[in-house]
């Protein structure tokens, strides 16, 4: 099993690197481009909502992303110690997405992770929140 650890604050600005070295990582692995494309728009999704909502928009926090890809499955775990979520629950979203002037404006996010992800898991202890987000590989 390939793993790698990468590291950032809390900063909008610093996510599109951290995303860049994951791909960069996962393409050494022979990940399919059309998987590295729901990599890009579920980390994005999930650390601007850690930064978000977890650490209220607060610089310098720490996140940690680990990343381990074996035969078959792709792992990504997302580590914060912000404010932990009350509940994970991803609502289904009712919309026509002809009508984007009218996209809903909260869960959305969340909505699309699970659906590019086959697994999905969160949990807090000590302190830290822990987001697992799984890719089965063909």
């Amino acid at each position: 099993m390939a793993t790698e650890k990468f590291l950032l604050t809390s900063e909008y600005e610093k996510v599109d690197d951290l995303i860049f070295s994951v791909k960069e990582f996962l393409a050494k692995e022979k990940v399919e481009s059309h998987i590295l494309s729901g990599v890009d728009i579920c980390l994005t999704e999930a650390l601007n909502n850690i930064i978000k909502h977890a650490y209220n928009g607060e610089q310098n926090h720490p996140i940690e992303v680990i990343v381990s890809k074996d035969s078959n499955i792709l792992e990504m775990l997302l580590i914060d110690e912000g404010k932990s979520r009350d509940n994970f629950i991803i609502k289904e979203l009712d919309y026509d997405p002809n009508d984007i002037e009218n996209l809903p404006e909260s869960g959305m996010g969340l909505y699309l992770i699970k659906q590019l992800m086959d697994d999905l898991n969160y949990y807090s202890i000590n302190g830290k929140n822990y987001f697992t987000l799984r890719k089965i590989l063909y």
